[in-house]
């Protein structure tokens, strides 16, 4: 039950980044694509701040033993979330989101196939080649 949970969770959050995209590619042509980007993370912070002074279960103060490499995650979102400021107002919500799925899909299946940064093996077989081909197909015929 949880598993397909899970699936529709993931559904809402790819629906919440096409709309969350269209905000923000409108926002950064008034404020700025940086300033845009700041807004999103200022306004996170507060809101996931509140959310773990009350609901927090886990021990931050950890952060500074965790592996180094895993305080990469902060700044590859705001690669991502830039990214999409700025390619949104030129190229189309629908153009970016078919883009960026392209973009995951591509080093998920690269970062599983070698097992690196924790996750489980899973190796590159023809069925994901041809479904990522489909989906590059997809990106020309939104295109």
């Amino acid at each position: 039950m949880i598993r397909y949970l899970s699936y529709v969770l993931a559904l809402l959050a790819g629906a919440a980044l096409s709309f969350e995209g269209a905000i923000y590619g409108e926002l950064g042509k008034h404020i700025g694509e940086l300033e845009t980007s700041f807004y999103n993370f200022f306004m996170g912070s507060i809101i996931v701040g509140l959310l773990w002074i009350f609901f927090g279960k886990g021990n931050i103060s950890y952060v500074v033993k965790a592996p180094k490499w895993t305080m990469l995650g902060g700044v590859l979102g705001v690669v991502y979330l830039t990214s999409i400021v700025v390619s949104v107002p030129f190229v189309g919500i629908g153009m970016t989101m078919a883009a960026i799925i392209i973009g995951q899909m591509i080093m998920s299946m690269v970062i599983e196939h070698f097992g690196w940064l924790g996750s489980m093996k899973s190796k590159i077989n023809k069925e994901k080649i041809f479904a990522l081909i489909a989906m590059v197909i997809s990106l020309i015929l939104i295109n």
